[in-house]
């Protein structure tokens, strides 16, 4: 069975890191509803690069630079 609560498990831990799992923070979660907030489209600045991340029409997400 699949636990989905965050900081449980260990998640980004890797075997001889010598992160403890309670240590280790979970990633932020986003709604795509939330960052998309009624497009399709959103741009995304990166390192100096722009990229576009699109909701395909069957529903995927697309990252493109």
């Amino acid at each position: 069975m699949h636990d989905d609560k965050p900081g449980t498990g260990s998640e980004g831990a890797t075997p001889g890191d010598g992160a403890e799992p309670s240590q280790v923070a979970a990633p932020r979660r986003v709604s795509s509803a939330e960052l998309f907030a009624g497009s399709r489209e959103i741009e995304i600045d990166h390192n100096g690069r722009r990229y576009q991340l699109r909701i395909t029409q069957t529903g995927k997400l697309i990252l493109t630079a």
